[in-house]
């Protein structure tokens, strides 16, 4: 059996000092038995290396953040199960919800392989499970106003953090919320919403309100319980506080066609549900000779799931 051994000579003739320096070398194959052995067992030892790393690859999961879903069986919780399980670095790690106890996680939402989580509820037991994990655990909260603060204080007590997106939030749940995280030390982030064209549409209109002295909210939704919506409820509190009283010559008018003047600084709120129409928000500046329209529609849940995806990789760094 023939073997590789290689020798090398460096060869640099004698030139002037001005003139370029080449190296050359040459290489030449000589047999040696003892030579291959240590390139077989070197080569024998790196392809168990790569084979060990490929089936490590292959069999053990890629865990990156653990996401808790509680609300999991409602439409947006759905939404936020596939779109969790498609997203890079994360996996759903538990599904809770008063709806659907037992089912398979996967089914409810109709992906085409079941996801073999089952709905539980009962959340101290789910986060529990995945509180010994290295990885960063981060709870989605859609249930209701009422449970938020103890949701959160669970989930802070198991090392995980919240992202919570519950309509109608009082001030004081969210005053507690901040004061217990910060004793704690641990984030969370409250959304008034989650889609960022809602968000675009609220920066848009603080900008515009320091040039114009009217304005007015016309909003749509096919149903509501809640008017005026949170959507608007927010805009109104942004233009609110900037040193601007809005549409001054219409103050005093108590016509309730006129719609709700929301705060003390003039601004007005229409809202508008019939079946059928899509989730819109329109605010209309006007100055003289101009009028200015920002407008945002929503035509499904899949457009809030962007946001929830940048809650959770924001709320893994908050302290």
């Amino acid at each position: 059996m023939a073997t590789l051994s290689c020798q090398f000579h460096l060869a640099i003739p004698r030139l002037p000092c001005n003139a370029r320096v080449r190296p050359s070398f040459s290489c030449s194959v000589q047999p040696s038995q003892s030579n291959i052995k240590v390139v077989v067992q070197y080569l024998h030892k790196k392809f168990s290396a790569l084979l060990f790393m490929v089936i490590k690859k292959l069999f053990v999961p890629n865990l990156g953040k653990q996401v808790v879903i509680n609300g999991a069986a409602k439409e947006i919780g759905r939404a936020a199960v596939i779109a969790v399980t498609k997203a890079r670095g994360m996996e759903v790690a538990g599904a809770v919800d008063s709806y659907c106890v037992g089912e398979d996680i996967g089914k409810v939402c109709d992906m085409e392989e079941p996801l073999e989580i089952p709905i539980v509820n009962d959340l101290t037991m789910v986060l529990g499970s995945i509180s010994q994990s290295k990885e960063t655990g981060v709870v989605i909260d859609f249930t209701k106003p009422s449970a938020v603060y103890d949701n959160v204080k669970q989930a802070t007590a198991f090392g995980l953090r919240s992202v919570v997106y519950v309509p109608r939030i009082t001030v004081d749940t969210i005053s507690a919320l901040s004061a217990f995280c910060e004793k704690a030390s641990m984030g969370c982030l409250v959304a008034p919403t989650l889609s960022i064209g809602s968000i675009l549409l609220q920066q848009a209109a603080i900008s515009a309100s320091f040039h114009y002295n009217n304005v007015e909210i016309v909003e749509s939704r096919a149903h509501a319980t809640d008017l005026p919506s949170p959507d608007a409820i927010q805009i109104a509190n942004n233009l609110s506080n900037l040193g601007q009283i809005y549409n001054r010559e219409d103050l005093s008018t108590d016509v309730s066609a006129r719609g709700q003047v929301l705060g003390e600084d003039g601004v007005r709120v229409h809202s508008m549900v019939l079946p059928g129409l899509p989730s819109s928000t329109t605010v209309y500046f006007s100055g003289p000779g101009e009028v200015y329209t920002i407008k945002h529609d929503i035509t499904d849940v899949q457009c809030l799931m962007p946001g929830l995806l940048l809650a959770i990789r924001k709320v893994a760094r908050l302290k």
